[in-house]
């Protein structure tokens, strides 16, 4: 059985029985014959029901909204535009899928030559519950406009939510087949994946469950994108606007109460305006209003489940315990941790070299351009970085110096439709979003003709 639990509350919201290992071969095999006719739709029809989905969304956004914001803590107003997000997806997709997915011709010596993209069959997404349903549409929206099918298990804590958008696509006119979710638990990943009917999976998570999933796909010969965690860095130079800078580093840090992958979680400033930012900024978290997820005034929720508060906690004790000083917030009551600052944090501290999943942020400061490039890169992981400068050429130029999937020039790092999103090192491999997302789940079928 699954139950899921109002992380503000603690009261228990329902309980899910998990499919048994024959409802699942079951669901694989409608999900096989759904993909058989599926691939055979025009682009115009997919096109059409995806744009259903994004009128639904926007129908009744409060609806999702609420599911989430109880499921796993998520302020309200928050959750509203992740749902518009989504919608937005739908919209970009079901413009574009056809210009990326049409037959790409080739110079060669033959009469003719070309390649065609071209649908692989049921793909497996493997999701979080930071954010329940933007990670999920993005890979289902994707991989439906170019004939592929979709099969989830979402994180356990988010089954009301999984649940949600199975009906979605249900609603919308999708056959049954297309969508599918798996009211399953980590434990039966391995053998979702080993099954023939699989063609590719997808996920989103940690390390060891992305390390876990790939060694299951590599055996089976199977192909996998993974986007994994992040530390991803905020630069802020001296000439900065500091002002404009800090708005984008308190919502780089806290927005979805610092539960994101892309959020910035180490803060290096350069000294000579290390002060003046870092006041500016503690006023500023000092001024974001904790409380009820559902109320439409709260920015700062709780935590997705107590045992993720008390991680962070622990990571914050640690490195206040090597040198770190506690220069805002710092206190946990259940799953709630309140904003948090951290200073003289070095590259040793937990803080600093792991992922923090939390409103937690860490502050270094540096001297100079080379050692501010030294300590982005001393992470592991490769998800993103912002820079935060007037002289933007000058940033321009830094771009090749870090491995990072993204760098982004006086903003915080997103994920876009248009732009394609991943990392390096132990953040992942392989692209969502934009052409090169829905490129990753298709035959490169080169077709070849010649005369006599």
């Amino acid at each position: 059985m699954i139950t899921t639990t109002n992380p503000y509350t603690g009261n228990k919201l329902k309980t899910y029985e998990e499919d048994t290992t024959a409802v699942i071969t079951k669901k694989l095999k409608i999900a096989d014959v759904a993909f058989k006719e599926w691939r055979k739709t025009e682009m115009d029809f997919r096109g059409q029901l995806i744009k259903n989905v994004a009128t639904l969304l926007r129908k009744d956004p409060m609806k999702f909204a609420q599911q989430m914001a109880l499921e796993m803590g998520k302020p309200i107003s928050q959750g509203k535009g992740e749902v518009e997000k989504c919608a937005w997806l739908c919209d970009y997709y079901s413009d574009k899928a056809l210009d990326f997915l049409k037959p790409e011709s080739f110079e060669t010596d033959y009469h003719k030559s070309y390649v065609k993209y071209e649908p692989i069959g049921v793909v497996l997404a493997v999701m979080p519950w930071n954010y329940p349903l933007w990670q999920v549409m993005r890979f289902i929206v994707p991989s439906l406009m170019a004939g592929n099918v979709g099969v989830l298990k979402h994180a356990s804590s988010v089954m009301g939510c999984a649940q949600q958008l199975e009906e979605l696509f249900r609603e919308a006119g999708f056959p049954e087949g297309c969508f599918t979710n798996l009211i399953a638990s980590s434990d039966a990943v391995e053998d979702i994946i080993k099954n023939p009917i699989v063609k590719a999976v997808t996920l989103t998570g940690s390390k060891p469950a992305g390390s876990a999933v790939a060694s299951t796909a590599g055996a089976e010969i199977k192909k996998s994108v993974l986007e994994l965690g992040g530390s991803n860095a905020l630069v802020v130079f001296e000439d900065v606007d500091v002002d404009a800078a800090v708005d984008t580093c308190l919502s780089a840090r806290y927005q979805n109460t610092g539960q994101s992958c892309i959020a910035g979680k180490r803060l290096l400033l350069q000294e000579e305006v290390a002060a003046e930012f870092l006041s500016r900024l503690t006023e500023k978290a000092s001024q974001l209003k904790s409380g009820d997820p559902l109320d439409e005034n709260t920015y700062i929720g709780v935590m997705a489940r107590e045992d993720l508060a008390i991680e962070l906690e622990e990571a914050m004790h640690k490195s206040l315990k090597m040198g770190a000083k506690l220069h805002f917030g710092g206190k946990r009551s259940g799953a709630y941790f309140e904003p948090t600052i951290l200073t003289e944090v070095t590259r040793e501290m937990p803080v600093f070299k792991e992922e923090t999943f939390g409103p937690l942020l860490s502050v270094t400061l540096f001297k100079t351009e080379a050692e501010a490039i030294e300590l982005v890169n001393e992470s592991p992981f490769g998800l993103g970085v912002s820079l935060f400068s007037k002289d933007t050429d000058r940033l321009e130029k830094m771009v090749s110096h870090f491995d990072d999937g993204a760098v982004f020039i006086n903003e915080k790092v997103s994920s876009h439709p248009n732009l394609p999103f991943g990392g390096t090192g132990i953040s992942g491999y392989g692209r969502e979003l934009s052409r090169f997302g829905i490129h990753e789940f298709v035959n490169i079928k080169t077709v070849v003709v010649n005369k006599y």
